[in-house]
């Protein structure tokens, strides 16, 4: 019989998707339990369990998912699909039961979360709303992104593709990221930039977006310095008279790859004024 006629009937288990090797899940309670544990040890503003259980539609859009892709994994695909939809109507929060989601995730508010079919979880996770991990391509198979362990993916920042985020990988708010990540990295910016990592707070949770370091903005600042540089070495009547000066090599602050057509400052550059 032909299950795309019945759709109510399970298919056999896809063979594309996610590739990331994982021991077997603990059961959905102990799941479920775990999830509500991490909500309070992150969110402050959590007071106890019942809060949790009863106030958090993202507590609610994973325990629904997890039963979901459940059934997802066993070949049901309309049973799911429909868990997903009514999920999503309920929590404004839509997973779809194919994605692969690690132990004690936390999505925080909730509101405008989507996450793709072939996306793939970590450990440890923690998303705000709006996030997208979405797909670049209408072609099956991965085409959503992997994020590791402890990632943080701020509020209405965008994944796109089948792309890695390594561990402990910091997302910034209203970031756009396209390209690999690597672990330990923090990402700013639209498209998303890898910028240094800050280190972590004591209690080992960083969550001060407005701290990250600002590569744009910092790139405009030594582009308005050199600007000011050129205007005191250049008389007015005879641009073309003037000696060649090189501004890219004179401030040792700005990264070459942040600033197109600029070249590596030299040894005797000097530094932009910057905030500490």
């Amino acid at each position: 019989m032909n299950t795309r006629l019945n759709p109510l009937l399970p298919e056999p288990a896809p063979t594309t998707g996610t590739t990331t090797n994982r021991p077997e899940p603990p059961g959905w309670w102990a799941s479920l339990r775990a999830d509500v544990d991490c909500v309070l040890a992150r969110d402050p503003a959590a007071r106890n369990r019942l809060e949790v259980w009863t106030l958090y539609p993202g507590v609610h859009a994973v325990a629904c998912h997890r039963l979901a892709h459940t059934l997802w994994q066993r070949g049901w695909r309309y049973l799911p699909r429909w868990m997903a939809y009514m999920a999503r109507a309920l929590t404004q929060v839509d997973i779809h039961p194919g994605a692969r989601i690690g132990q004690r995730f936390f999505i925080d508010h909730g509101a405008g979360v989507v996450i793709g079919e072939t996306a793939d979880i970590g450990d440890d996770v923690t998303l705000y709303h709006g996030v997208t991990l979405g797909g670049t391509t209408w072609r099956a198979g991965k085409r959503h992104p992997t994020l590791g362990h402890r990632v943080v993916v701020g509020a209405g920042a965008k994944i796109l593709g089948a792309i890695e985020v390594g561990d402990d990988a910091r997302i910034a708010a209203n970031s756009v990221v396209i390209e690999p990540v690597p672990a330990g990295a923090t990402v700013v910016g639209i498209p998303g930039r890898v910028v240094a990592r800050r280190r972590d707070a004591p209690h080992g949770f960083d969550l001060n977006h407005h701290l990250i370091p600002d590569p744009l903005g910092k790139a405009v600042s030594c582009l308005l310095d050199r600007v000011a540089r050129l205007e005191a070495a250049t008389p007015l009547p005879g641009l073309a008279q003037t000696q060649a000066v090189h501004p890219e090599a004179d401030c040792a602050h700005c990264d070459g790859a942040q600033l197109p057509h600029s070249r590596p400052p030299g040894p005797d550059a000097r530094s932009c004024p910057t905030e500490e």
